[in-house]
């Protein structure tokens, strides 16, 4: 097979054919000798004009000549040139390429192609088969073309016996520009001519006939002999269009004399057989002969002694290459305003809300989500910026923020929380509710950008975080369990990267210099070369030299050494799971580890500096860059080691190369969801990905919204959103939403304690209008902090159904008065989006006013007042406490240069203060700093706040005891 491998005979971006180019008018005049089969030194152009003396001659004086047919070719080239010149004036880079696969050779319909898309402005790519090709190789190329993202339409010049539907079907629908898929005749049968592709053969028989030969077609009998397929499906359905009787037949029908006796145009899909006389013919009748193999492009003689007023095949052959071409701008015309901001026509599902509302995997279960690649295209994403992961998954490849990057953004929300009772007080189910409200019930675009749960709380006390009630994404045993495995690819990377700290510390403890040396850059195969990583290095320590045999023993020994210090290493191990007995381990006990040994820690995978790259980069480039950044310890001399300096940036980015992609689900009533990274907001920044939300902006377009969520209580999540992801993304936030719930409300105002897993007392499910009055200092100062910030707040109010209608509008009436711009009760987990109309009418009105964001504090501040700035005006602490450990590494990060880092507050999300049983709106305490670290790659300083765990642990009775699988139908029980 290898010596019939295609000839690619015009590559893509290479236009220019051997020799000077021949223009569109110079093909218009060609002659078709020595390439068309017919002979003769008269040529097209004398055939042409004798039949147009005798057409014209038939007209009689007076008459209008209709256009010549040079002139109609030239008409739509120009018509194509004109669309795509105004393409690319709004997108220079705009550029579509039609790939022609041609089986055998016909150079001058390829040179016919090349030209007239040379003069439309297009790119051609032809690949040229052998004459013999079997079908499967033909099929071959055609999957190969229908994957490549660099072809926009694909044409077929193969042998008529060649076709089947086999070949015809494997094209992709969407870049038939010759019409012949099932899925383009079905649409041009059904009337959606402006959705598909109509074949160009067909479109060239009707201009010719009506533009050229002058013919009305509205009452004529047309007869369609010797086609076959698509062409014959194609033909019949246009002509009836123009009000013809449309009759169709083969060369051997009994019936054929009496049928052309009856016909005023005829049109000839095959050579007339020797056997059929011409005089079954009537004089005067208009005969069009497109007997040529339509689709190979090969061109043929007109039948022998038939007379008539018909075209020859030749002008069918040229003008139906120029249709296609038309086929191709039209198509790309079509594709490109669909990029440009629409509604979505977005089927949503309908929700059935039942009473008493069950459990939320019960509703999960009971919805049946939309298949996702459906959902991907209605919200506007192609076939290849999605990769399927299931039926209810899949990823969105970055490759389509360069597609739309001039696309304005969406309206930015962010929800936020008061501070939470241990329960959660909903503001992933807000965030469903309202988006579910925004796009299935007020018809607006809207998206929503959730972090991926943590296996952590799902199987220890929280439970999962997919919503719940009647706002979910679905399905929620998905959403929370895997996913697409990005967590584990994070876990992956980071143990790869302490696992190479370890390993380096034992090998410069046991080697030599030069023996280290050798090993670090070995001779492979009789070659022995630095690798990429390995000049990068040699760079940052400033030495030029390439060749590994050239460097000085001092040279060697600084390439080789990294002297890490294991005092001061800061990267711990870490996995997926609440489990306290790994906050304080011993590691290198083995034999084998030649008595190295130190204390470790295992944190939840969630809290790993590669988790909060992934949430903060915005480009595969910039996460490799901050994978490369990432400091791990310090050497003997006080200098940051880095991921780069122990040589694994590269191996990273490829553990992490998939997780990058967002996550694409729904909610319950069928609107987009992104889930993508899972910061905890109480040990890390706790929000989700900058990539997701720029996606979802432009998916959106500029009247839609994007509502994303941060972690926890807004003087936690939502600081760290303004200060850090803000900073990071560049995005302006319209509006906070701000989530409350009477119980906690009533737990701030002094209200019992409040335990998961344990009933609420009477206090919280009786009416009590002073607790709630008294807690609601703890609402107003989660307003004040987001003021700070300059953006709008709109307080939502999650109702429960024990909460009185006395209580929900005090509730009201005092976020009001504290400065909300709103203030409304929402009902989404008992109804669905229905619940939250009046939050999304009022998120609307707020968004429309002037953003005046801000942001608290300048980079360049010292770390010391950065960190005080926080305490004072968000926390309302006095003043802070620095350990003098804390104080030792805020000097060892200034003097490395990183002290222009925002920060990332390491606090309890329980209390306002570092305390969690303190409620309220604490007063007059000091905040203690403990420790502080640096996540140099994410781009933040880290300060711990108390005696804060970065690895959960279990209680008593963790959620994993009601979970199970039933084993005949495979369904997971008990998650909530």
């Amino acid at each position: 097979m290898s010596a019939r491998l295609p000839l690619v005979l015009r590559q893509l971006g290479r236009l220019q054919p051997p020799g000077p180019p021949r223009r569109l008018r110079e093909l218009c005049l060609a002659s078709s000798g020595g390439g068309g089969g017919c002979g003769g030194g008269e040529g097209l152009l004398g055939q042409r004009r004798l039949r147009d003396t005798q057409a014209g001659s038939s007209r009689g004086p007076g008459s209008r000549a209709p256009p010549a047919r040079d002139s109609i070719v030239r008409d739509v080239i120009q018509n194509s040139k004109e669309v795509l010149s105004l393409l690319q004036g709004k997108n220079p880079a705009f550029k579509p390429v039609l790939a022609i696969i041609q089986a055998g050779d016909d150079n001058l319909m390829q040179e016919v192609n090349q030209n007239l898309a040379e003069e439309a402005g297009l790119n051609i790519a032809h690949i040229c088969l052998p004459a013999d090709s079997s079908e499967d190789e033909i099929i071959d190329e055609i999957l190969k073309i229908n994957e490549d993202t660099r072809i926009h339409g694909l044409a077929l010049q193969i042998s008529e016996t060649s076709f089947s539907n086999k070949i015809l079907n494997a094209l992709k629908p969407e870049k038939d520009v010759d019409g012949v898929t099932d899925v383009n005749l079905g649409k041009l049968v059904r009337g959606d001519a402006h959705e598909c592709f109509v074949s160009p053969v067909a479109r060239a028989v009707i201009e010719l006939l009506e533009k050229s030969v002058g013919v009305n077609l509205d009452g004529k009998k047309i007869l369609v002999i010797g086609a076959h397929g698509s062409l014959e499906a194609a033909l019949q359905c246009l002509f009836q269009r123009k009000g013809s009787m449309t009759m169709s037949s083969q060369w051997k029908t009994p019936q054929l004399q009496s049928k052309l006796h009856e016909a005023d145009i005829v049109i000839l899909g095959s050579p007339k057989p020797e056997e059929i006389p011409l005089s079954w013919i009537q004089p005067g009748t208009t005969v069009f002969n497109c007997s040529h193999d339509f689709l190979s492009g090969k061109l043929g003689c007109s039948s022998p002694g038939i007379h008539g007023t018909g075209p020859i095949a030749e002008d069918v052959s040229l003008l139906a290459a120029a249709l296609r071409i038309q086929n191709m701008v039209s198509s790309r015309r079509r594709w490109f305003c669909e990029q440009q901001y629409r509604r979505w026509r977005l089927h949503c599902l309908k929700l059935q809300p039942l009473s008493p509302v069950p459990s939320d995997i019960e509703i999960s279960r009971a919805q049946t989500p939309k298949a996702v690649d459906i959902l991907a295209k209605e919200i506007g994403l192609l076939a290849d910026e999605i990769e399927i992961y299931g039926k209810s998954k899949a990823k969105v490849r970055l490759s389509l923020l360069e597609r739309l990057k001039d696309q304005a953004d969406g309206k930015y929300v962010l929800v936020a929380g008061i501070t939470p009772t241990p329960l959660g007080e909903g503001k992933s189910t807000v965030t469903i509710g309202l988006v579910q409200a925004l796009t299935a019930h007020l018809n607006i675009n809207s998206f929503a950008c959730l972090r991926q749960p943590s296996q952590g709380p799902t199987f220890g006390v929280k439970g999962g975080a997919a919503g719940g009630g009647y706002a979910q994404v679905i399905p929620m045993e998905e959403f929370n369990l895997h996913l697409t495995g990005d967590i584990h690819a994070i876990t992956a990377a980071n143990n790869l990267l302490a696992a190479a700290i370890d390993t380096r510390i034992l090998h410069e403890n046991t080697q030599t210099d030069k023996a280290l040396y050798n090993r670090l850059v070995a001779s492979v195969n009789g070659v022995r070369e630095f690798s990429k990583i390995q000049l990068a290095r040699l760079k940052k320590l400033g030495i030029s030299k390439t060749d590994p045999s050239a460097l000085t023993e001092e040279e060697m020994r600084k390439f080789a050494r990294l002297d890490i210090d294991p005092s001061t290493i800061t990267w711990q191990r870490v996995m997926d799971t609440n489990d306290r007995l790994l906050r304080k381990i011993t590691i290198g006990q083995g034999n084998t580890e030649k008595g190295f040994s130190r204390q470790a820690q295992f944190d939840i995978a969630v809290a790993s500096e590669v988790m909060a790259v992934l949430a903060l980069t915005d480009s595969l480039t910039d996460m490799k860059e901050r994978l490369g950044r990432m400091v791990v310890a310090s050497d003997r001399n006080g200098q940051p080691v880095t991921t780069g300096d122990l040589g694994v940036t590269g191996a990273l980015t490829v553990l992490m190369k998939d997780a990058i992609k967002p996550n694409l689900m729904q909610t319950l009533e069928g609107t987009p969801v992104f889930v993508h990274a899972g910061p905890f907001a109480n040990i890390a920044h706790g929000n989700s990905s900058v990539l997701a939300d720029k996606i979802a902006l432009k998916l959106v377009g500029e009247e839609g919204y994007v509502v994303t969520e941060a972690g926890f209580g807004a003087d936690i999540g939502m600081e760290k959103f303004f200060n850090i992801k803000c900073r990071a993304s560049g995005l302006v936030p319209s509006v906070v939403v701000l989530v409350a719930t009477v119980r906690a409300l009533k737990m701030h105002g002094g209200g019992p304690s409040v335990t998961a897993g344990v009933p609420l007392k009477k206090e919280y499910t009786e009416e009590n209008l002073q607790l709630v009055a008294d807690g609601c200092c703890n609402l107003e100062k989660q307003i004040q902090i987001a003021q700070l910030f300059g953006v709008p707040v709109v307080v939502a109010l999650n109702v429960f159904r024990t909460d009185t209608r006395a209580e929900i509008d005090l509730v009201c009436e005092l976020a009001k008065r504290a400065g909300a711009f709103n203030a409304v009760p929402c009902y989404h987990w008992s109804i669905g989006g229905k619940g939250s109309v009046d939050l999304a009418q009022a998120v609307r009105e707020a968004a429309s006013k002037k953003s005046r964001f801000q942001f608290l504090y300048d980079v360049q501040l010292p770390i010391v007042e950065k960190i005080r700035t926080i305490a004072q005006a968000v926390y309302g602490a006095e003043d802070i406490e620095l350990s003098p450990e804390a104080q030792s590494k805020i000097d060892r990060y200034t003097e490395q240069g990183f002290g222009n880092l925002p920060i990332c507050m390491a606090k309890t999300h329980l209390s306002l203060s570092h305390q969690p049983d303190k409620k309220g709106v604490p007063k007059d305490f000091i905040l203690p700093i403990s420790d502080v670290r640096a996540s140099i790659g994410a781009g933040f300083i880290y300060p711990l706040v108390g005696t804060m765990s970065t690895m959960p642990g279990l209680p008593t009775r963790p959620c994993f005891y009601d979970i199970d699988l039933d084993t005949e139908t495979e369904q997971v029980k008990g998650l909530f």
